[in-house]
């Protein structure tokens, strides 16, 4: 089985950041299983999840997208989340 695991990016809330975010992940041929997002804050900023499979790339991934500008920081949760936790039960 593949280990997945959950990114939570905290980004700038404006056009073209999920682009930016995406494109690097295409670009780099790194699938995304999960995306899930929302405004916080007042819609200044908003938390980004991405389901990604864990594998020897995820590291470097994690670095690259901590680089882009309109991102404010990237938390790795190993064990999952509960956004795609309870998002699971909606598909089953």
């Amino acid at each position: 089985m593949i280990k997945q695991t959950v990114l939570e990016l905290s980004v700038n809330n404006h056009p073209g950041v999920m682009s930016h975010i995406c494109g690097l992940f295409s670009r780099r041929a790194y699938n995304v299983e999960g995306i899930a997002c929302m405004p916080v804050n007042g819609g200044g900023t908003s938390r980004i999840w991405l389901l990604v499979n864990a594998d020897e790339r995820l590291d470097q991934m994690v670095k690259q997208v901590d680089k882009l500008e309109d991102v404010l920081g990237v938390e790795r949760h190993d064990g999952g989340h509960a956004v795609f936790a309870k998002m699971a039960e909606f598909v089953q």
